[in-house]
């Protein structure tokens, strides 16, 4: 599994980099500009990500609108499910609000709420089929 951590807060960053290390490669992009440059240059590479984790509050482009330009421009790629990079976006704000625009309307298929808990962050890989490496 190929990974991009889009976090703008370095512990944060550090846990989820530390989760998902067994699982392959992570990237580190520390706002949603630079995620948009590092999804465009993986697929470019022809070596898109598996798996992007995403603050939504971050400074420059935030994380909704950062995934917003992400599907769009899996849309004019002509990515379609199940090729689909997952997103999990990842807040300190309980927002009923903010996980109905990441998910039903940016089309996340996952939303979590800070601090991570590895567990269910374990189990969430493994609902998207990704595995530890042995």
């Amino acid at each position: 599994m190929k990974a991009l951590i889009v976090e703008d807060d370095f512990i944060a960053r550090h846990i989820l980099k530390e989760s998902l290390s067994p699982y392959g490669k992570s990237d580190i992009a520390v706002d949603g500009e630079e995620a948009v440059r590092s999804f465009l240059s993986a697929w470019k590479e022809n070596s898109p990500f598996d798996l992007i984790c995403m603050d939504i509050m971050m400074p420059k482009v935030d994380g909704q609108d950062a995934l917003r330009q992400i599907r769009e421009m899996e849309m004019l790629l002509g990515i379609k499910d199940p090729q689909r990079v997952k997103v999990i976006m990842i807040t300190s704000v309980d927002d009923l609000s903010s996980m109905n625009k990441a998910v039903a309307e940016g089309g996340a298929n996952f939303y979590m709420i800070k601090p991570i808990n590895k567990q269910k962050l374990a189990r969430l890989l493994t609902f998207f089929n990704f595995h530890p490496k042995t």
